[in-house]
């Protein structure tokens, strides 16, 4: 699994002209799952993302972590965080999730992540228009599979 998580001031995602997910100051965060993930990626990225300490304390020092700082997650289904464009010019994407695993493992990241802060979404599949307003600009990449 892994997620790109940008520290932003605001973020809100669009469907069809329609506002579906709007957060202040937050996370707007990619998810992607990949065939082989399981629960503990699962736990893995949802405890990394409830837990990162990338906003400022009084002293200046990136310190506080989301829910420190009275935040919100946006998040957003993204398979191709799965693109690989080692070879030729159009990205393979063999590796990201099918629906019908990557479906659930969403869902469930939802409700997880709800358990500690605020958390807004997109559609998984459609055809969405994503805003940000990137703080800092902080950009985090976690990955999964590199961590167990």
């Amino acid at each position: 699994m892994r997620a790109v998580v940008q520290r932003v001031s605001r973020a809100k995602v669009t469907i069809e002209g329609e506002i579906r997910g709007e957060i202040g100051r937050g996370y707007m965060v990619l998810l992607g799952i990949e065939e082989n993930d399981q629960d503990a990626d699962l736990a893995y990225i949802c405890d990394k993302l409830a837990g990162l300490r990338v906003f400022e304390d009084e002293a200046g020092k990136m310190n506080l972590a989301v829910a420190d700082v009275g935040g919100s997650i946006l998040l957003i289904s993204q398979f191709t965080l799965y693109g690989d464009a080692r070879k030729g010019r159009r990205p393979g994407f063999i590796r990201a999730a099918r629906p019908e695993k990557a479906i659930p493992l969403y869902e469930q990241a939802i409700e997880r992540l709800r358990r500690s802060v605020p958390v807004a979404h997109g559609e998984f599949g459609a055809d969405m228009q994503v805003e940000l307003v990137n703080d800092g600009p902080v950009t985090i990449l976690l990955d999964s599979e590199r961590n167990f």
